[in-house]
């Protein structure tokens, strides 16, 4: 049975799965309004999520068919999956920030050769062995998800109320987990009058145990070099200003003390960032230092598309110690290798 939470003043979170997950599902949080429910994120693009969905919005009081509007807090397909579905069933809008509605956009028009082509040549400059980016080569695999996401019809604009009568809901970026990651402020007085300020949907940005994965989201065609972490950071900093007074994230559940958690976040990215300058006393690649970080289980045990992840979030801790003068690149190496200064 699907499990549904009642978070008072008309907010509702339901639990949707995640296939094959350890996340083991999203929270949709669903918020009453004037004109019907609007859905904070969507779930997984999977017959038993969409079930689910389905179930809790009933369990709710309310069916999809009446969800008025959807609120994509990132595009990744734990959140973003279903919103085409629930689009098409109810003729709800869609919302999402410009950054990764541009993903989107990118997604739905390339070719999935193009992508599996820049993946391995990503990882070979990552210094990753030939057997781990042989099976992207020549690859023609169609059932990755995410790969037709649905394309938006709104807009969030940050600083902006969204559009919800009867309701104060501010968007608010916080790149880093992905480049138009938002959290939604909900300008209410807490149902519980808990101290803080409202109420705060965090989406991935902030989660009560879990570290939110920093990865790479680039368009092959610009050669921009961004800084993913920094930007992550500095939105955290975004949010311990804030200080709701109760945070709704999308995965694991509902948690007091945002200014303490976010304290936490960052102790720990910086212990990371001076863990790896240990390391990097000898020239390493990308592919090199991941295998030499701390993950939650050993390198060996990493599933093949994980490693991916993790080179990937190697990286852009790369890229930050680069840009703050405590790493730099080794001149004329390929693949690319870097070393603490």
């Amino acid at each position: 049975m699907t499990r549904t939470y009642d978070h008072g003043g008309g907010v509702r979170s339901i639990q949707v799965p995640i296939p094959d997950n350890p996340l083991g599902h999203t929270l949709v949080h669903v918020v009453d309004t004037d004109r019907g429910p609007v859905l904070i994120d969507t779930g997984w693009d999977d017959p038993a999520s969409w079930d689910a969905l389905a179930e809790g919005l009933t369990a709710c009081g309310t069916s999809v068919g009446e969800v008025h509007g959807v609120i994509v807090t990132h595009h990744h397909p734990d959140h973003h999956g279903l919103s085409g579905t629930v689009r098409e069933a109810s003729g709800a809008w869609i919302a999402m920030h410009e950054a990764d509605t541009a993903i989107v956009r990118r997604t739905r028009s390339a070719e999935p050769e193009r992508w599996f082509t820049y993946m391995a040549a990503k990882l070979t400059a990552a210094g990753a062995p030939e057997e781990h980016v042989a099976p992207l080569r020549g690859a023609r695999r169609h059932t990755l998800p995410g790969l037709s996401p649905a394309l938006p019809d709104r807009e969030i604009v940050p600083g902006d109320l969204l559009d919800l009568p009867g309701r104060r809901l501010r968007a608010i970026w916080t790149p880093g987990h992905t480049p138009g990651h938002v959290c939604l402020h909900l300008e209410e007085e807490h149902p519980a009058q808990l101290p803080g300020h409202g109420r705060l949907f965090s989406g991935d940005h902030v989660l009560p145990e879990i570290t939110p994965h920093i990865g790479l989201y680039e368009d092959p065609d610009d050669d921009t070099v961004t800084d993913p972490l920094g930007d992550y950071l500095d939105s955290l900093e975004r949010i311990a200003r804030l200080a709701p007074a109760e945070i709704l994230p999308a995965h694991q559940h509902a948690f007091t003390g945002a200014e303490a958690r976010v304290r936490e976040l960052l102790a720990h990215h910086e212990a990371r960032l001076t863990g790896l300058l240990t390391l990097l006393r000898e020239p390493l690649t990308a592919w090199q230092l991941a295998e030499r970080m701390e993950w939650n289980r050993p390198w060996e045990q990493i599933p093949y598309g994980s490693r991916n992840i993790a080179v990937s979030e190697a990286e852009s801790h790369l890229r930050r110690l680069v840009k703050l003068g405590r790493a730099e690149t080794v001149t004329g190496s390929g693949p690319v290798t870097y070393r603490a200064v």
